[in-house]
């Protein structure tokens, strides 16, 4: 197969371009061939990207909107509810919902998917096993990972964390928290990193999701995992507290974040719909410091977190939706230099074998936008695709 005449944004481009912006790419197999500079350099006929890496995301909840009602603006009544309605899951509703998400997921483009599954006892839920066999029945289409999200404070019943531990470890899974504003916070932390360390696990965290500016979870991560010469993977999603702080305050937790190689997650649509006052135009908004973070060199994903749930009632499995959002709301200009965002910062958040960057012998997994420039990339036409997997056109998405 070959295509013609596209534009590889520059951050996704694992060859040398030279002068040359549009490109004639040809496919064999399951594997880009070729890439060559087009005859003719403008206008691109589309622009051409790796396929889609979800870094955050919940499919054991979603879709669940209608039955437990949406909670604006109040982080821990959503909590609340889904507590309260996780006590009815049955397995096959999980199934459904979990199988939903991932049929919208791959439609969309998306070749690797993290999903949080909630794990408030020590015991495992209900959703893992579901998980597993859902992991190898879509092996080869999407790489599914999980991450255990337990409140942080369960940690210091010692058992307790440890059977946690050892059952993320029996099904290779990544260590996960909610932290945020807990008293003792970093003797807790310091426990969960024990917990990493003996097991061999990775961590992924749920960090300072609130508009308080006193929130240091992030800090302190960053300073332990100094401290700790952990290198085992670290990623924190939200962060939404560093905005409200003091610049100077905020600058030093990311250059921390950044010589610990700390991988930040932002989730605009959940924490646009959560932070700040419903009452009134909510001024601050409820997103992290994107911006500043790749400033000092600490390039951060975007990713869509909870779809028709009690934390956000509305939303898809889209990537691309999900970057336009965050397009708008961080000021993230030009548009198509951020594309990094749900391409080549995730998979190397999430330690997948390829990093989305395209060059002759990379895996053929591709999304081709009709948008064909920078101003046409968020719209509806040019956000209209074709996915492209181990060589293969998928059917057309409307």
């Amino acid at each position: 197969m070959k295509l013609h005449g596209l534009h590889i944004p520059a951050a996704l481009r694992g060859f040398a371009a030279g002068a040359a912006q549009v490109f004639d790419i040809t496919l064999r197999g399951d594997k880009v061939a070729t890439i060559e500079p087009s005859a003719v350099q403008a206008p691109a006929r589309g622009i051409l990207l790796s396929a889609l890496v979800e870094a955050h995301a919940h499919i054991d909840k979603n879709y669940t909107v209608q039955e437990v009602g949406a909670a604006q603006g109040n982080l821990f009544a959503a909590i609340e509810r889904m507590d309260q309605h996780r006590a009815g899951w049955s397995a096959a509703a999980l199934r459904q919902r979990m199988e939903r998400a991932l049929h919208e997921a791959w439609r969309s483009g998306t070749r690797a998917l993290r999903t949080h599954i909630d794990w408030v006892q020590p015991e495992p839920p209900a959703a893992l096993a579901l998980f597993e066999a859902l992991r190898d029945e879509w092996r080869g289409r999407i790489e599914l990972q999980f991450v255990s999200l337990t409140p942080l404070d369960l940690f210091t019943d010692l058992a307790a964390g440890a059977r946690i531990a050892r059952e993320v470890r029996r099904a290779a899974g990544v260590l996960g928290a909610f932290v945020y504003r807990n008293h003792g916070i970093a003797g807790k932390l310091g426990r969960l990193f024990d917990l990493a360390q003996q097991h061999g696990l990775g961590l992924d965290l749920h960090v300072d999701e609130g508009l308080d500016p006193d929130a240091c979870g992030l800090r302190s991560i960053a300073e332990l995992v100094h401290a700790r010469h952990f290198r085992q993977g670290v990623v924190c999603g939200h962060c939404c507290s560093l905005a409200l702080q003091d610049e100077a305050v905020a600058d030093a937790t990311l250059v921390l974040c950044a010589q610990a190689g700390i991988h930040i997650v932002a989730l605009p649509t959940t924490n646009l719909y959560l932070q700040g006052a419903w009452e009134r135009t909510p001024v601050p908004r409820g997103i992290t410091r994107i911006r500043e973070a790749a400033a000092r060199g600490l390039r951060a994903s975007l990713a869509t977190d909870n779809v028709q749930d009690a934390f956000y009632p509305y939303g898809s499995y889209d990537l691309l939706e999900t970057f336009g959002l965050g397009v708008q709301l961080a000021h993230l200009a030009p548009a198509i230099e951020w594309l990094d965002a749900i391409t080549i910062s995730p998979a190397k958040a999430l330690g997948l074998a390829w990093d989305g960057r395209i060059a002759p012998g990379c895996p053929a997994d591709l999304v081709l936008l009709e948008a064909s420039a920078e101003h046409e990339l968020i719209g509806a036409r040019g956000r209209r695709r074709s996915v492209i997997r181990a060589g293969q056109i998928l059917e057309p998405t409307p």
